[in-house]
């Protein structure tokens, strides 16, 4: 399945608990749609998440988000794991 990177712009004062109560919101919903999302990262200096995912296409992905959350990506990449 493709690996995507997805990059979240958000509002300044975006908190570690709050992208980690999105993302248990993301683990609930991302079965309906073949999607896995596996990791996230977060910078709250510039209320940046980033979010690792596998899903079967961008639009995939982003529709776990917007019916999760509504907070959908800014930007997504295809990415390759490397070591």
């Amino acid at each position: 399945m493709p690996l995507y990177m997805d990059i979240h712009h958000l509002e300044p004062g975006v908190t570690m608990d709050d992208v980690a109560k999105a993302h248990q919101a993301d683990l609930q919903t991302q079965d309906e749609h073949d999607v896995k999302y596996l990791r996230y990262w977060v910078d709250e200096t510039e209320a940046k998440v980033f979010c690792l995912v596998e899903a079967p296409s961008p639009e995939a992905a982003n529709t776990v988000h917007r019916e999760a959350h509504g907070l959908v990506a800014d930007e997504v990449h295809l990415v390759q794991e490397g070591s």
